[in-house]
C-alpha cells in the first residue's frame, strides 16, 4: 500500500468546512457552529473515500478573519495545510453568495498549484443561484450539502478522479532491510536519534528517493544487518510557525508509519508521556506496524535524580527502579500497547542507542513470522487450560481450532461455538498469550473469531468428572 494522498478542505470563514470534513469521515471530529473561525488548529484524519484511504484537513479560514494575532495565527496554519496536501476542495457558501472573501481565498489557492474540486456548501434546498461563482475561474462548483448529505456522492467521485496515486513500495525493497519510521512529537529528539544513528563510522549510507513527494529513505548497514529509515526528509524539516509543527509533524509521521514495517516512538522521558504520544500510538497500532517506544533524554533524567544520590552503587539501583516505574507509568496512560517494549536513550550520552536498530529488527522478525496451525492450537489450549473463558448466561465459549491468516501484522482466525460469547477481557488475554508463546514484544496481533457449528475437535480447558453411561 502506498502513502495516502493529503486532502484539505479549504475557503473563507464560516462556509461549513468543518461540516464537509465531518461528514467525509462519517463522525463528528470537527467542531461545527456558526461562530466564525471556531476551527482554531487544522483537524486531520484518515478517511476512506470508496476504499481510497486518504488523509483528510479541516483548516481554519484563508480569509474573513480579524487581524489579531489569534486569526493571523489560524490563517497561518491553513496556508501551511494548503501547501503540505496533495488536492484541495475549495468551499463557498450558496446562501450568501459571493463575497470579496471567497476571491481573496480564490487567489491564495490558484497560487498554490494544486489540483481543486471546486464545492458549493449549504445548498440544503433547491434555491440557490451558483452562477455567480463562475467569476472565480474554476468553473461551475458541486452543489453540496454537507448537513443533508445532498451531493456528498458527486463529491467523492469528483476527488477520486483527481486523487494522486502514489507509486507503490516494491517487493524488492522489503528484502533490502527492515523498514523504520522514527516518529514522535517536535523537540522529543528524533532528528538527534537519527543523527546518532547515522553518524557511526561503521555505517555505510545511501539515500534513496522515497514514493512521496519530497521524501527521502536513507538506506544504512550495520555489521551485515541492513536497515531503510523512512523519510528522513521528514525528520529535518523545519515549519516557520511554531504553532502548527505538531500539527504537520504528525501529518507527515502518518505518512512515514505507512511505508515502514515498525515504528520507534520517541517520547521526551523528562516531560513524559502526553496526548500526543497516546494519539501517535493509536495510529501505530491501527495501521498494524510494529511499536518500539524510545524514552529518550533519559540522561536528563538521571542528571535530576542523581542529585542527593548517597553512591554511586546505591543510585545504580535507583535508576533501575525509576526504569521500572517509568515503564509502569507508560502501560498506564496508554494501556492498549503493553505489548511494546521500551527502550531508555540519549543521544547526547549514547546510552541504549545501539537498541534502537536491534529491537527494531527483532520486532520486524516477529511480525513477518508465520506460524503453523498445530502451533496456534497449542499456545490456545495452554491459555484456555490455565484461564477458562467467562460464561455468561451459563453458556461457555468453545474455540474449535485456530490457524494464522496473514503476516504484518500476525492474524489468527478462531473457529467457534458463538463469538457473541468473547467478551473484550478475554479477547485481550487471549492476544496477550499467543503473543508471549509465539511472537514476542512489540507485536500487534489480530485475533478474529467466527462462528461454527460443529463442536468436533474443540480446544480448550478439560473438564474431568465421571462419564454418563
Amino acid at each position: 500500500m502506498g502513502p495516502a494522498p493529503i486532502v484539505a478542505i479549504v475557503g473563507r470563514v464560516n462556509v461549513g468546512k468543518s461540516a464537509l470534513f465531518n461528514r467525509l469521515l462519517r463522525q463528528k471530529r470537527a467542531i461545527v457552529d456558526d461562530l466564525a473561525g471556531v476551527t482554531r488548529d487544522r483537524v486531520y484524519a484518515e478517511a476512506e473515500l470508496d476504499e481510497h484511504k486518504v488523509v483528510l484537513i479541516d483548516t481554519g479560514g484563508l480569509a474573513g478573519g480579524r487581524e489579531d494575532e489569534f486569526y493571523v495565527n489560524v490563517r497561518d496554519q491553513a496556508l501551511e495545510a494548503l501547501r503540505e496536501a496533495d488536492l484541495l476542495i475549495f468551499v463557498v457558501d450558496a446562501q450568501t453568495g459571493l463575497l470579496p472573501m471567497d476571491e481573496e481565498v480564490a487567489q491564495t489557492v490558484r497560487r498554490a498549484g494544486k489540483p481543486i474540486v471546486f464545492v458549493a456548501n449549504k445548498c440544503e434546498s433547491q434555491r440557490y443561484e451558483l452562477t455567480e461563482f463562475t467569476k472565480l475561474g474554476f468553473g461551475d462548483p458541486i452543489p453540496v450539502s454537507a448537513i443533508h448529505a445532498h451531493g456528498i456522492d458527486d463529491l467523492i467521485e469528483a476527488l477520486l478522479e483527481l486523487l494522486p496515486e502514489f507509486e507503490e513500495e516494491e517487493e524488492a525493497e522489503e528484502e533490502w532491510g527492515v523498514r523504520i519510521a522514527i516518529v514522535g512529537r517536535p523537540n522529543a529528539g528524533k532528528s538527534s536519534i537519527a543523527n546518532a544513528i547515522l553518524g557511526e563510522d561503521r555505517m555505510i549510507v545511501s539515500e534513496v528517493p522515497g514514493t512521496t513527494r519530497d521524501a527521502v529513505d536513507t538506506a544504512i548497514e550495520i555489521d551485515g544487518e541492513r536497515y531503510v529509515l523512512v523519510d528522513m526528509a521528514g525528520l529535518r524539516r523545519r515549519f516557520k510557525k511554531a504553532e502548527g509543527v505538531e500539527y504537520f509533524s504528525a501529518i507527515r509521521s502518518l505518512r512515514a508509519i505507512d511505508r515502514a514495517d515498525v515504528a520507534v516512538l520517541v517520547i521526551d522521558a523528562f516531560e513524559g508521556v502526553t496526548a500526543a504520544d497516546a494519539r501517535m500510538v493509536s495510529e501505530i497500532v491501527d495501521m498494524g506496524r510494529g511499536l518500539v517506544i524510545c524514552a529518550h533524554k533519559w540522561d536528563r533524567v538521571v542528571e535530576a535524580a542523581r542529585e542527593g544520590a548517597v553512591s554511586k552503587a546505591d543510585f545504580g539501583k535507583q535508576e533501575r527502579l525509576m526504569q521500572e516505574d517509568f515503564v509502569r507509568m507508560v502501560r498506564q496512560v496508554l494501556p492498549f500497547i503493553e505489548h511494546a517494549p521500551v527502550i531508555f536513550t540519549s543521544a547526547t550520552t549514547g546510552i541504549g542507542m545501539d537498541k534502537v536498530l536491534s529491537m527494531s529488527a527483532r520486532v520486524v522478525e516477529a511480525l513477518r513470522r508465520e506460524v503453523s496451525t498445530s502451533q496456534v492450537n497449542r499456545a490456545i489450549r495452554h491459555a484456555m487450560n490455565q484461564t477458562a473463558p467467562p460464561s455468561p448466561g451459563g453458556r461457555a465459549l468453545k474455540i474449535y481450532y485456530a490457524t494464522q491468516v496473514m503476516v504484518r501484522p500476525p492474524t489468527i482466525v478462531c473457529f467457534v461455538n458463538d463469538r457473541e460469547l468473547v467478551v473484550d477481557s478475554y479477547k485481550r488475554y487471549l492476544e496477550k498469550q499467543l503473543r508471549t508463546e509465539l511472537w514476542g514484544p512489540g507485536v500487534p496481533l489480530r485475533l478474529f473469531f467466527r462462528n461454527r457449528p460443529r463442536e468436533e475437535g474443540r480446544i480448550g480447558p478439560r473438564r474431568t468428572g465421571r462419564k454418563r453411561t
